[in-house]
Order: C-alpha cells, then sequence, then structure tokens
C-alpha cells in the first residue's frame, strides 16, 4: 500500500511539473507575441487609425509653411531666431515649455509681440502617455493658463513632447480646447547638430501645408537664413500653423 501511495504521489508530481511547464512556456509564448506586435507594429499597439485622424499633421495653406520651434531650453537662440524671422517678414509658432517660459517671460512676450504664434508643449516635458487623462489635463492647463497670463493671449494649440501621445493626450486636449500639433517634417535637430543636414531636411520636397519641426540650437539659427530663402524661391511664406490651418484656396 506504501508503494502505491509512493508511486502514485510520484506521479502526481511529475504531472505537476508538466502542468507547470506548460503553462510556463505558454505565458513565454504569450509574452514574446505581445513584445513582438509593439516592436514590429508600435503604431497599431498604441495609436488607432481614428485616434490619429483627431492630430494635426499639415495644413491647407496654397503658399504657407510653418515652421514650429518646441523650446524647453535655448533662450539665446531664440532670440536669435526671432531676428532672423524679422528680417525675412516670417512668422513661426513656437511651442513652449511652461517651465521655461517661467523662467524667460521677457523673451515669451517679445515672441507674441513680434506677432508670433505660441502653443502650449507642456509643462515639465513629461510623457504623455503615462499621465493618465486628469494628469494629462493637469499638465497642459498648467502651461496653457501660464502661457496666458504672461502673454494675455488664448492659447489654441498643443505639441505633445516627443510627439507622444495617446487618447487621453488628445482627449485631455481637445477638453481644454486645444488641437494636438504634430509635424509633416522633422528637421531632428536636436540629435543631428548640423546646419547642412538642418537645411536639407527642412527644404527637401517640401510643399505648402508642410508643418517643419525645428528646435532652438545653434546650428539651426544657423540654417534658418537659408531655409526661408528657399522657401522664398519657391514661392513659400512662412506663416504660422492657425494660419496654415484657416487658409484654403480661392475657388472664385
Amino acid at each position: 500500500m506504501w508503494v502505491k501511495t509512493l508511486c502514485l504521489g510520484e506521479t502526481v508530481k511529475k504531472l505537476s511539473s508538466r502542468a507547470v511547464a506548460m503553462l510556463t512556456n505558454g505565458v513565454l509564448a504569450a509574452v514574446l507575441i505581445v513584445v513582438a506586435c509593439v516592436c514590429f507594429f508600435p503604431a497599431a499597439a498604441n495609436v488607432s487609425s481614428q485616434l490619429e485622424g483627431r492630430v494635426i499633421r499639415s495644413g491647407s495653406s496654397p503658399d504657407g509653411v510653418s515652421l514650429m520651434f518646441n523650446v524647453y531650453w535655448g533662450t539665446e537662440e531664440v532670440e536669435g531666431i526671432l531676428d532672423v524671422l524679422e528680417e525675412h517678414g516670417a512668422k513661426a509658432t513656437f511651442f513652449l515649455g511652461g517651465s521655461w517660459a517661467d523662467d524667460n517671460a521677457a523673451c515669451v512676450r517679445r515672441i507674441a509681440a513680434e506677432g508670433h504664434e505660441i502653443g502650449s508643449h507642456g509643462y515639465f516635458h513629461r510623457d504623455h502617455t503615462t499621465l493618465g487623462y486628469e494628469g494629462n489635463v493637469e499638465e497642459i492647463a498648467r502651461s496653457v493658463q501660464f502661457l496666458s497670463l504672461i502673454t494675455g493671449e488664448g492659447v489654441t494649440l498643443f505639441a505633445p513632447p516627443s510627439g507622444a501621445y495617446d487618447e487621453d493626450t488628445v482627449s485631455a486636449a481637445e477638453a481644454l480646447g486645444l488641437k494636438t500639433i504634430l509635424w509633416t517634417k522633422d528637421t531632428v535637430d536636436w540629435r543631428d547638430k548640423d546646419a547642412d543636414t538642418c537645411y536639407l531636411r527642412a527644404t527637401r520636397d517640401v510643399a505648402a501645408g508642410d508643418f517643419v519641426l525645428m528646435h532652438p540650437m545653434q546650428h539651426t539659427l544657423a540654417a534658418l537664413p537659408r531655409i526661408l530663402a528657399e522657401y522664398e524661391r519657391l514661392g513659400l511664406r512662412a506663416v504660422t500653423v492657425s494660419e496654415n490651418l484657416t487658409q484654403t484656396t480661392s475657388t472664385t
């Protein structure tokens, strides 16, 4: 009897070990499938086509291109960019981080006073896909309120830091009366510190309605006069994002 019990116990142990092994393998397989989906289909994993349709990446102007400067640093470069824009009679949209604006109120006022557009770039350059709805509302609203207080003007546009957004991000922006803006062309000037590269990315195959993303970098400032000159040669005007969104080709 004792021998039978021992054999039965060993059999149960073997079956239990096999069950655990099968369960472990199944879990590992599921994890691998999820990882593969995220790695190879990131858009599908994070952003639905319906959500993407609520994000704006270009305008409708028949002859306008919008330079968008995302700002969390580079006050001296921002001042230089404003000088170049003025020399060319060009306008741009500056998406300002609230923490930067807090330390550079005079520069923020100059941006607004010279007819450029100011949008929100959040307050602390956070990953908005990690904040949830309430966190997104708090982060965006804080920057909007501060920018409006400095300039005395309303804010209608929001550009998520690093282009990271999800349903909560877009819904929070919409609840605050803001359009979520991304880019048509990215100069990647924060990474590739070369004026010629910045120029090529901002001008190659550029078309009316494009949004061109830039940052206040020394090499970007160096490339800006050439970029604007090329737009002028092509018959394109540098306009704010909002102007780009509201202009349409005349049918009369």
